[in-house]
């Protein structure tokens, strides 16, 4: 359980502080909840951690319904990633980088706490949940999964926010879904040596 619960803190620190050090800063998207959270902070002012941890609800339902090992993770999981964007909101501008830069150290850093996350079968809620589940059903990589489901979300963004910054965002998905689909590979060929 402390394993887990650390897994969980650095996962959702570094999600924290990629989505407020690099991506909210660009006024760009992520992919899934986070993703969607950023689309309506962007038009309402909604706050993304809040709105993070109430998307998240229809999802823990389904997942209580059909996996419930997957309900507990979810939800710890996605309550402390909320949180630490809150958190990490004082980052917001800290950094001054070029705009490719910020970019691909944002999403690397995103990926890398979505992925630790997904290794361990702990999901950082939202469409991540959704995407382990499907994995788990299809035995298609979990990565590939979170790539379809975000590049959906960022087309979306593109026609609602007209903005040509945000196909940054198509670079965003590709990393987190490369560093996520990367290190549950991993976690894969360990489980076979051992």
């Amino acid at each position: 359980m402390l394993k887990k619960l650390a897994i969980i803190g650095f996962g959702s620190t570094m999600i924290g502080i990629g989505i407020n050090g690099f991506i909210l800063p660009l006024h760009i998207i992520n992919g899934g909840f986070l993703g969607i959270s950023l689309l309506l902070k962007y038009i309402w002012g909604l706050k993304v951690g809040i709105t993070f941890i109430f998307l998240n609800i229809p999802v823990y339902l389904f997942a209580f319904k059909s996996d419930p090992g997957y309900f507990t993770g979810g939800v710890i999981g996605a309550l402390c990633t909320g949180i630490m964007i809150e958190l990490f909101r004082p980052l917001n501008g800290v950094f001054q980088l070029t705009l490719i830069s910020t970019v691909i150290i944002g999403a690397v850093i995103i990926g890398s706490g979505v992925g630790v996350m997904l290794r361990y079968h702990i999901s950082p809620g939202g469409m991540d949940l959704l995407a382990l589940l499907i994995a788990k059903w299809s035995r298609v990589n979990v990565g590939v999964i979170m790539f379809v489901m975000d590049a959906v979300i960022i087309i979306t963004g593109l026609f609602l926010l007209q903005d040509v910054k945000l196909f940054y965002s198509l670079v965003i998905v590709a990393i987190v879904g490369l560093m996520a689909s990367l290190i549950t590979t991993m976690n894969i060929e360990q489980n076979v040596i051992k």
